[in-house]
């Protein structure tokens, strides 16, 4: 509920990279921070990419740069559709 306050007062968009938690960031090398460029999102690029598979920060960082790179109305179209048909049939998260 609190994500979606968020939104609604403009510190959060829909679609963008995921905040994470202040243990992962302490971690960040000098190139992940790129992604504190744009505004956060409730979901992302990551979140439907098989989140549960991924390895290492690194993994979350190129799929939020690729997202960022890539951005369009379109790509977060199909970003929020694709979390939907996740959070509805249970798949990629465990």
């Amino acid at each position: 509920m609190r994500k979606s306050y968020n939104v609604l007062i403009g510190q959060m968009s829909l679609v963008g990279p995921r905040p994470l938690p202040v243990r992962d960031v302490a971690r960040f090398t000098s190139w992940h921070h790129t992604r504190h460029l744009v505004m956060p999102g409730i979901t992302g690029l990551w979140q439907i990419s098989g989140r549960s598979d991924l390895d290492t920060i690194d993994d979350v960082a190129k799929l939020d740069l690729f997202y960022i790179d890539r951005w369009s109305l379109n790509f977060d179209l199909e970003i929020l559709i694709e979390t939907l048909r996740l959070v509805l049939f249970g798949k990629g998260a465990y």
